[in-house]
């Protein structure tokens, strides 16, 4: 997924024979979804169907559940997440990453008694057998070597949505240009990777609405970064964010 990736595990289990082999299938699940839906690679299913080599009816079943989900999500937040282009082309990247990385760490949670950090460019997904908590930063967006708060979890994930890493690559399906907002980038915390994922996309086209997004999903928080390094946090942000000036 052009992403750094990494598995941080803790406790008893950390270096069994178990957790190693459960970290291998770790890795070789983001790599098959990788391989079906980079738009990056040339044999991709969403590099062909791009250039009409391949039908909708002829993908894979799992392709056919993405676009499915993406669907889910498109109607979710109203239209500001869209996997579908202004070209016309389908790109379901801002939703396969949370997924990919919620059905591979499935592997992980069948190890008993492990503490887990799967860490995936900057979006996390936990789970503390141990009930002891991992410490998640947020990245500032101004400078990538410093991190400008951070929220505990025991389970559960953070995304963060922003320009910040890859300049404007996200687009606003209510314009089909590119978003205008004064915010560098939105973190969600909350139960599901995917979900956080899609609400942190959304959330960041939406611009100044961006805390109604995720007021609209019980169970999911947010934190936003202005240009002029404030924060805001919405009300349930979890401890050990802050809303304090950066």
């Amino acid at each position: 997924m052009g992403l750094p990736v990494s598995v941080l595990a803790r406790g008893e289990q950390a270096e069994s024979t178990r957790a190693d082999a459960a970290v291998r299938e770790v890795f070789a699940e983001l790599v098959e979804a990788d391989r079906v839906f980079s738009p990056y690679q040339s044999d991709s299913a969403v590099s062909r169907l791009a250039r009409a080599e391949l039908g909708w009816d002829a993908v894979d079943s799992v392709v056919q559940e993405v676009a499915e989900r993406c669907a889910r999500a498109r109607e979710l937040t109203g239209g500001l997440f869209d996997a579908e282009l202004p070209d016309g082309g389908w790109d379901p990247s801002g939703l396969v990453k949370g997924w990919a990385v919620e059905r591979a760490g499935e592997r992980l949670r069948q190890v008993p008694d492990l503490d887990w950090c799967l860490n995936a460019g900057g979006d996390v997904l936990v789970l503390c057998a141990s009930n002891l908590p991992f410490t998640v930063g947020i990245q500032d967006p101004r400078d990538p070597g410093r991190v400008v708060t951070s929220v505990t979890r025991t389970d559960g994930a953070v995304a963060t949505s922003g320009t910040a890493a890859r300049g404007a690559h996200l687009y606003d399906p209510r314009t089909g240009g590119p978003v205008v907002t004064r915010w560098l980038s939105v973190s969600v915390s909350g139960p599901s990777l995917e979900c956080a994922d899609v609400l942190a996309t959304a959330a960041f086209v939406a611009g100044e609405e961006w805390p109604a997004v995720l007021a609209a999903r019980p169970g999911y928080e947010g934190l936003g970064i202005l240009a002029d390094g404030n924060l805001f946090a919405t009300a349930g942000w979890p401890a050990g964010g802050s809303a304090a000036a950066g």
